[in-house]
């Protein structure tokens, strides 16, 4: 059955013929929500543009109007310059998160690393479940507003940097994403947080939610709407072959 809903929920976004056509995407994004203000950088993701690799883990985040940008691959970030010039990097990044907890405050290299997992995650799913070393597994139905929701829980590859290696994907009726739960491991522990996907859009024939709005969970697996913990709103989206 889980290989059942992976195939409807990628036919709904698309489909994998068309998905492994692009190399890819680029994306105008505000990002924002509690959680900045907690680690000390209000606003810093406030104007971006997100360039992502689709097959590999690499992206590139520009801080538009101030000349920098974040570089990540799961081993090392950067701050650079447009210009490519390094200001500071940091080799293994996931290891400078070890003993932080909600309230420790982030530098420019943690938020590099977090972001640019985090957005490769959302901008693959559920593509990124049909590359080599994800397992898979459907459990049981989830009731949500309404409707019936097959959730997917996939075990990531260690060599994947993610929030965590046990993610669950809830994919509605038509297969689109609806909801997205794991437990961010980086911020130091605590419960699921669970990230709304909606307002679908197509582009270049990817079926894309431009709205994502991230709520910690409570202990029934519902969102507890107050605080908002991360906004996420995308926009100019465009897929690239090259």
């Amino acid at each position: 059955m889980s290989a059942d809903l992976l195939a409807t929920a990628i036919a709904a976004h698309g489909g994998l013929d068309r998905w492994n056509e692009y190399a890819s995407v680029r994306a105008n994004a505000s990002v924002g929500g509690a959680l900045w203000a907690l680690k000390g950088r209000p606003g810093v993701l406030a104007d971006i543009t997100v360039e992502a690799r689709l097959h590999e883990q690499r992206v590139t985040t520009h801080l538009n109007g101030r000349g920098l940008r974040y570089s990540f691959v799961p081993g090392r970030v950067a701050v650079e310059d447009e210009g490519g010039r390094v200001v500071s990097e940091r080799a293994e990044p996931r290891a400078a998160f070890r003993g932080h907890t909600a309230e420790t405050p982030w530098d420019d290299l943690h938020l590099a690393y977090f972001s640019g997992y985090a957005l490769w995650t959302y901008l693959t799913i559920p593509f990124l479940y049909t590359y080599p070393g994800f397992v898979i597994e459907e459990l049981p139905p989830w009731s949500e507003n309404g409707e019936v929701w097959r959730p997917l829980k996939a075990t990531f590859p260690a060599d994947v940097a993610s929030h965590a290696r046990e993610q669950v994907s809830y994919f509605g009726p038509d297969g689109l994403l609806r909801m997205h739960e794991y437990v961010a491991e980086v911020l130091g522990g605590g419960g699921s947080a669970l990230n709304y996907a909606t307002d679908y859009r197509t582009a270049d024939g990817i079926v894309v939610p431009v709205t994502r709005r991230v709520y910690a969970a409570d202990a029934e697996h519902r969102k507890i709407a107050d605080p908002l913990l991360v906004s996420i709103d995308l926009r100019d989206i465009s897929f690239d072959p090259a």
